[in-house]
């Protein structure tokens, strides 16, 4: 492994600059419609009032956006009185629609936590699942742990994203300093996950952070060795990595909304955890996820873990307000947060009454 003199992380720019959005990061630079209506396949919802008109980031091609597929194709929106309109969008976009209340609710993981802390009207109301990101590296690599990776070079979507987040955290918390100007280890920024992997493949980095599916795609084609997957491995496996956001601008002036699209999202998820094939083959089918192989896309979703109705009933299902609370400790250790974790969680998590409205 080459060495190669580490770079200083910029707190501010990341969480501000961060462009990717949540779990595989969107391809449009603009909020731009691709589906609306109030959703269609096995529901009587036509027959329920449109109350809300509303708008959602969630067609951006992530097995991780399921959830919004289905609440949308299941009628599980409609069927609450909601016609939702799917766009896809970037991360500032999301973040701006959230803040000024014209998206009502996002699909996203913690890289949305530095926005929470400069003040945006942006919090967390549940957890989606669990999974999604990968640190690859070639299969010959004779890196195998953190330890491996001192002096290394390491591909990430930007600088402040999610990918980064997840190396940085781990690295850290195996004694690598991944932050600061006393850095181990350096970050290249590619922007996408088939130029980071092609970064490996030419030798131009030591390792790749990688979304789903494409990671997997790599691992199952043999062209990389997995050493972290944040599905299975700590300090991750027993955490959501996607939760929910709402806009608290919203959240204020319309809690029956908001309560109306999280048990829309509660019945897809439960769909999911009980049908994980003819969830898949649905959102297949309706090409909101561009994977040729079905039975990868079923292992992934079946791995994220869904929780179903009886989860949350029973308490199986994890607890996103710990978690919220678990990664703000975990991030402020590494000097990513600065806010005191307590008096961050107040802001960062809002229970929702799953009752208002019906």
């Amino acid at each position: 492994m080459k060495k190669v003199k580490a770079i200083s992380f910029l707190l501010a720019a990341a969480m501000t600059g961060a462009l990717l959005s949540a779990c595989a990061g969107d391809s449009s630079n603009n909020a731009q419609s691709s589906q609306s209506g109030s959703g269609s396949a096995g529901s009587t919802a036509q027959e329920t009032p449109v109350k809300w008109d509303i708008t959602i980031p969630g067609n951006n091609g992530s097995l991780c956006n399921v959830p919004t597929f289905l609440a949308y194709e299941l009628g599980y929106l409609a069927e609450e009185g909601i016609n939702a309109d799917l766009v896809s969008a970037d991360y500032e976009s999301k973040k701006v629609g959230l803040n000024n209340g014209t998206m009502p609710i996002v699909n996203g993981d913690f890289m949305y936590f530095p926005s929470i802390e400069t003040g945006l009207n942006i919090t967390v109301i549940d957890g989606l699942h669990k999974g999604c990101i990968k640190l690859e590296v070639l299969p010959d690599s004779p890196i195998e742990t953190a330890e491996d990776l001192r002096g290394a070079t390491i591909a990430v979507d930007e600088i402040g994203g999610t990918t980064y987040q997840v190396a940085a955290l781990w690295l850290e918390q195996n004694g690598i300093k991944a932050i600061g100007e006393d850095a181990e280890v350096t970050f290249l920024p590619f922007g996408d996950d088939n130029l980071s992997l092609e970064a490996l493949k030419s030798g131009q980095v030591d390792l790749v952070a990688v979304w789903d599916p494409k990671a997997s795609v790599a691992e199952k084609a043999g062209e990389v060795k997995v050493i972290l997957d944040i599905s299975t491995d700590e300090p991750f496996a027993s955490h959501y990595c996607c939760y929910l956001y709402a806009s608290t601008k919203v959240l204020k002036e319309d809690p029956e909304l908001i309560s109306a699209i999280l048990r829309a999202y509660r019945k897809a998820e439960d769909y999911i955890a009980k049908n994980p094939e003819a969830a898949t083959d649905l959102i297949l089918e309706k090409k909101y996820v561009s994977i040729e192989d079905r039975d990868l896309a079923v292992e992934l979703v079946k791995g994220y873990g869904y929780p179903s109705e009886a989860d949350f009933d029973t308490g199986k299902a994890l607890d996103a307000q710990a978690d919220v609370k678990y990664f703000a400790e975990a991030l402020h250790g590494i000097g990513y947060l600065t806010s005191d974790p307590e008096e961050y969680l107040a802001k960062a998590f809002t229970p929702v009454d799953l009752t208002l409205g019906k």
